[in-house]
C-alpha cells in the first residue's frame, strides 16, 4: 500500500525501470553528475531565499501547478511514469478504491502473455490427438473390437494424468524451492519429448509409455497458477488473470484439433500430394505431432528469454535467460534504427549513495516523488507441510477432485461417443433398442468432424469467457458463480448420449450427418462450455486462495494437480472400460449417466467451500503483502 502523499522540498531521484528489467536503477540526466551538487541544489544555488516561507505553508500558483504537470515523464509503453504524485484536491470528490477493471487494466501484460503463450502450447497436444486419436489406436491392430478400442483410449487418457499424479506435488515442491521458472522449463522440455514419441509410435504400449512420461514431467498448470498469483496480486484482478489459463486451453481447443484433423495421415487423405512418401505411410500421426513439437519449443524459448521468476527469493538471483533477452532485445532496437537513450546514464553503486545524500532538486511545491520499494519477501518462515491441511482446504481439494473426475472422464469418452460408428439393425440382428435407456451407437464421424466439433466448442468457450464471465463473476462472485454453474454439468451429462438417437440424412452405418443433428450437437456443446467457462477458472482461484500461507503456495498448486490428476487418472480409464461394456450390452448412455450421479456429488460438496485469502496462518515475522499496482517494478 503507498504512504500518504507527503510534501517535501528535497528530491530524491526518480528511479526509473529498465523495460524488462525486474529491479529499479537509479539514475541521472548525462548532463548533471552527481559530483556537481553543492549545498543540496545543482550549480550551489539555495534551496529558497532567506526568509521564503517553506514550501510545506505556500501555495502553488497557477503557473507551477501547469508547469509541475509538463514535468510529468512517460517511458515507453507498458511502463509506469515516473512515481510522481500530486496531492488530491479536497475540493474533488475522492477517486473510487476499486476503479472498474478492464482487459486493458490488467497489470504486468507482457509477463501474462508470456505466460498464456506456454500455456497456449500444452492444449494443442492434448486436443490434437483427441480427434485422431480412435484412428490411431485402430491403425495399430486392425481386428480390434471398437469396444476394446473405447477402453485403450480411455486408458490412453488416464495415462498422462496417471503419470502426473504421482509427480505433481513434487514439482510443486520443487518449484518452492528451486524456483517457478525452471520447473516450468522443466515441463515444456519433458512435454517435448513425450509428443514426438507418441508421434512416432507403431504400437499401443509405445504411445503409451510416452503419454505417461509427458504426465511425469509436467506440473506447468500448477505452476503456471501459482506464476499468475503471485504477478497478479490484487484480488480485483483475479477473475481476468485467472481466466487466462482455461482461455488458452479453448484457444487451444480451436486450433489443436482442427491441426490434428487436417495434418493427421496425409499420405491416406491426401494421396495425390503425400502418396508414396515412405515416413508419411509409416507414421501417418507423426505431422500434428511435430507441429506441436515445434510450438513448444517457441514456448520454451519466450519462458527462457522474457519471463521473470516471481518466487520472492529465487526472483533476486541473476537469469542468464533474461539478461541474454535483454540484449537480443536491445541489438534488434539498434539493427532497427532505434537510438539508444542518450538523455540519462546510470549510477554506479557509490554515486547512487552519494547522489541520494546530496541532491535536493526543487520540482514545484505540489509535487511528491514517490521512489518505488525494491521486491522483498513477504515472509521469514515455511509453513510445516502438517499444517498445510486446513479444513478449507481438504473441501477445496475434494470438490476439486469429484469436478476434475466428472469432467475428465466427459472429456474422454465424448470424442470417443463422436467416433464411435453408427448403431446399424442388419450388424446387430439379434439386438433390439428400447429407449430411452436401452440404446447403443455413436454419431460415426470422421476425424475432420470431430475436430471441427471441438472447434465450436473452443470458440463459443473464449467468447463466453472474454464478454459474459467477467460481468457474471463481478455480480456473483467467485464462489457464487461457480456453484450456480456445476448445476449445468448433470443436464449435459445425461443428454449427450441421446444424440445417438438423433435421425440422419444417411443411412447407417454412414456417420450422422443434417441440419438436426448439428444444432443439436452445438446447442449440447453451447451448454457444457457456459458451465465450464465458469466452473474451470473459479476452481484455480478457490484453489490458489485456500493456501494457508504464501510459502506454501506452490505445494497448493501441486496439491491440487495432484488431486485432479488422480480423478483424471481413475475417471477415463474406468469411464472408457464402463462405455465399452455399455456398448456389448446395448446401453451407450450408462457412462455419462454415472457422470451425472457424480456432478450432482460435486454441488453438494461445493456448500462447504470457502474463497480464502491466501495467508490464513500467520507466523512470527511475516508482512502484509502488497497489492499490485502501477507503483511495482516488476513487469
Amino acid at each position: 500500500m503507498s504512504s500518504p502523499p507527503r510534501t517535501t522540498d528535497t528530491y530524491d531521484h526518480a528511479r526509473i525501470e529498465d523495460d524488462e528489467h525486474t529491479e529499479s536503477t537509479p539514475i541521472l540526466p548525462a548532463s548533471v553528475s552527481s559530483k556537481s551538487y553543492a549545498g543540496g541544489q545543482p550549480d550551489g544555488k539555495s534551496p529558497r531565499a532567506l526568509g521564503e516561507p517553506p514550501l510545506e505553508s505556500r501555495t502553488p500558483s497557477p503557473a507551477e501547478a501547469s508547469d509541475a504537470q509538463r514535468r510529468l515523464s512517460f517511458v515507453e509503453e507498458d511502463e509506469d511514469p515516473l512515481q510522481i504524485e500530486i496531492p488530491p484536491d479536497p475540493a474533488l470528490p475522492a477517486k473510487e478504491k476499486n476503479d472498474d477493471v478492464t482487459w486493458m487494466s490488467l497489470p504486468h501484460k507482457r509477463q501474462l502473455l508470456i505466460l498464456t503463450c506456454a500455456r497456449l502450447s500444452e492444449p494443442l497436444v492434448q486436443t490434437s490427438l483427441r480427434s485422431y486419436l480412435w484412428y490411431m489406436l485402430k491403425s495399430f491392430d486392425h481386428s480390434l473390437p471398437d469396444s476394446t478400442i473405447a477402453s485403450q483410449a480411455g486408458i490412453m487418457q488416464g495415462a498422462f494424468a496417471a503419470a502426473q499424479l504421482c509427480t505433481a506435488m513434487l514439482w510443486g515442491r520443487f518449484s518452492d524451492s528451486h524456483g517457478r521458472k525452471k520447473a516450468l522449463l522443466l515441463g515444456l522440455t519433458g512435454t517435448t519429448i513425450s509428443c514426438l514419441g507418441f508421434g512416432f509410435s507403431t504400437t499401443f504400449w509405445q504411445a503409451l509409455v510416452f503419454r505417461m512420461i509427458g504426465g511425469a514431467t509436467n506440473g506447468n498448470i500448477g505452476v503456471m497458477r501459482t506464476m499468475i498469483s503471485e504477478i497478479v496480486r490484487e484480488k480485483k484482478y483475479q477473475s481476468r488473470a485467472f481466466l487466462l489459463l482455461p482461455m488458452c486451453a479453448n484457444a487451444g481447443t480451436i486450433i489443436g484439433p482442427v491441426l490434428g484433423g487436417i495434418m493427421s495421415d496425409p499420405a491416406g487423405n491426401y494421396p495425390k500430394w503425400f502418396g508414396g512418401i515412405s515416413w508419411l505411410e509409416r507414421f501417418p500421426y507423426s505431422p500434428p505431432n511435430l507441429l506441436s513439437a515445434i510450438f513448444l519449443g517457441c514456448a520454451a524459448c519466450a519462458v527462457i528469454f522474457g519471463l521473470d521468476e516471481t518466487h520472492d527469493i529465487h526472483g533476486q538471483k541473476e537469469d542468464w535467460g533474461r539478461n541474454l533477452g535483454h540484449r537480443i532485445a536491445s541489438l534488434s532496437r539498434r539493427l532497427r534504427g532505434h537510438k539508444p537513450e542518450q538523455d540519462y546514464t546510470a549510477l554506479e553503486q557509490d554515486e547512487r549513495r552519494e547522489s541520494h545524500e546530496s541532491a535536493d532538486v526543487e520540482l514545484s511545491p505540489a509535487v511528491v516523488v514517490k521512489k518505488p520499494k525494491a521486491p522483498k519477501r513477504r515472509y521469514k518462515n515455511q509453513l510445516p507441510f502438517r499444517r498445510i491441511f486446513t479444513f478449507n482446504v481438504m473441501c477445496t481439494l475434494l470438490t476439486h477432485a469429484l469436478f476434475a473426475f466428472s469432467q475428465g472422464t466427459y472429456n474422454s469418452i465424448f470424442f470417443t461417443f463422436l467416433s464411435t460408428p453408427v448403431y446399424d439393425p442388419s450388424q446387430h440382428g439379434d439386438y433390439t433398442p428400447h429407449p430411452p435407456l436401452v440404446f447403443t451407437g455413436g454419431l460415426g464421424l470422421p476425424a475432420s468432424s470431430v475436430g471441427f466439433s471441438m472447434a465450436i466448442l473452443g470458440t463459443l468457450g473464449i467468447t463466453l469467457q472474454l464478454f459474459l464471465y467477467p460481468i457474471i463473476n463481478a455480480r456473483l462472485g467467485t464462489v457464487g458463480a461457480w456453484r450456480v454453474f456445476l448445476y449445468l454439468f448433470p443436464v449435459v451429462y445425461i443428454l449427450t448420449p441421446f444424440l445417438a438417437l438423433v435421425p440422419s440424412t444417411r443411412a447407417p452405418p454412414e456417420p450422422k450427418t443434417g441440419p438436426m443433428i448439428w444444432v443439436l450437437l452445438t446447442g449440447l456443446i453451447f451448454v457444457q462450455v457456459i458451465a465450464r467457462t465458469f466452473a474451470t477458472p473459479a476452481a484455480a482461484i478457490l484453489i490458489n486462495n485456500c493456501s494457508p500461507h504464501p510459502s506454501v503456495l506452490g505445494t497448493i498448486h501441486g496439491m491440487g494437480t495432484t488431486a485432479s490428476s488422480a480423478a483424471r487418472t481413475i475417471g477415463p480409464a474406468l469411464g472408457g472400460y464402463v462405455y465399452g461394456v455399455g456398448m456389448d450390452n446395448g446401453v451407450i448412455g450408462a457412462t455419462f449417466w454415472a457422470l451425472a450421479g457424480m456432478a450432482v456429488l460435486t454441488v453438494l460438496a461445493s456448500n462447504f467451500v470457502k474463497d480464502g485469502d491466501g495467508h490464513e496462518i500467520w507466523l512470527e515475522g511475516d508482512e502484509e503483502p502488497e497489492e499490485s499496482g502501477p507503483s511495482e517494478t516488476r513487469r
